[in-house]
């Protein structure tokens, strides 16, 4: 079995495995999810046995179910290894106050997490999205009222602009609040919008980098082909987001990975991933596998190692690196 590395999460003193465990697909919201509970209960004791030691959910994720899965599955792990991570912003229920985040919205959906998940606190709280209708201080100073508590370790903010972070990391540092720690970015070879917006503010900021869809929605893992439809059942069929990808810029990289691959002797979702782990400003890239198979080939990334090269020649369809600070 692959052997796990880990590194800190930003300037934090958190140590967090190079892979995340996505939990968005344990559930039964959607066809393509994870129906069967044992099975996404045995897919996550085998990426803790792997070294996985840091798991990402939401409160939305078939609402709330994910997060029940997940409480299952850690029950009896060592709570003292793991890094816990969800979020709050989505609609959890109708009416007013149902989503957002209001200081009584962060604060219950708080409480209602801790009890999915079965636990006295999560490692990492993040806003799922940036709230129009709510000042940025009154959120800011729920999540650092819930540091205070001890509910909480650290936060951060997940799908937001350069912008908004920026605010709301000023505004911290005016009020002393709890800093993010984090940023949660849609990154991958073929998804680089970023590199010269959030990634440079997280970069100059020492944010750790937690990027989802590192595979774009299974794109990069080689399943698709250009010529032909997608099949039943797939993401690819089901979602518009992932057929988004299906463009000839993005085939190109593809094309590139998937040389890259057959030199390596591995899959091109490996050589995606290791793509990603080169890039300086990433800490875990977050992988939402739904079988062990395709856990331990993820993981088999850690054992790729691309040359400046290899690296250039996949990043060479799309935009330049990212400018430094």
């Amino acid at each position: 079995m692959t052997e796990m590395r880990y590194t800190t999460l930003g300037r934090t003193g958190l140590e967090v495995s190079r892979f995340c465990l996505g939990c968005m697909n344990f559930g039964s919201e959607q066809p393509w999810m994870m129906n069967d509970r044992d099975a996404s209960v045995d897919l996550i004791h085998e990426a803790l046995d792997a070294g996985v030691n840091f798991l990402d959910t939401a409160n939305v994720y078939s609402s709330g179910e994910s997060e029940e899965i997940v409480g299952d599955a850690v029950a009896s792990a060592n709570r003292d290894e793991l890094v816990l991570a969800t979020k709050v912003y989505g609609d959890m229920r109708d009416g007013p106050n149902g989503g957002g985040l209001s200081r009584k919205h962060v604060l219950d959906q708080c409480e209602a997490s801790l009890d999915r998940l079965g636990v006295d606190y999560v490692d990492l709280y993040q806003i799922h999205r940036w709230d129009e209708t709510t000042p940025i201080e009154e959120t800011l100073a729920a999540l650092d009222a819930l540091i205070e508590s001890g509910r909480v370790r650290y936060v951060g903010a997940s799908t937001t602009t350069a912008y908004r972070l920026t605010k709301a990391l000023y505004t911290s540092d005016l009020e002393d609040y709890g800093r993010f720690a984090c940023v949660q970015p849609e990154y991958s070879a073929v998804a680089r919008h970023e590199e010269a917006n959030l990634l440079t503010v997280a970069e100059g900021e020492g944010l750790g980098v937690i990027p989802w869809s590192p595979l774009a929605g299974g794109f990069l893992t080689g399943k698709y082909e250009r010529a032909a439809d997608p099949d039943e059942g797939t993401r690819g069929a089901a979602s518009e987001s992932v057929r988004a990808y299906f463009t000839d810029e993005n085939w190109a990289v593809l094309e590139a990975v998937r040389a890259v691959a057959d030199e390596e002797d591995a899959t091109p979702a490996q050589v995606a991933l290791a793509w990603l782990l080169e890039r300086d400003v990433v800490t875990a890239p977050i992988v939402g596998p739904k079988t062990i198979e395709q856990l331990r080939d993820d993981l088999g990334a850690l054992e790729v190692s691309l040359s400046e090269e290899q690296v250039a020649r996949i990043g060479a369809p799309k935009v330049a690196r990212y400018p430094k600070v």
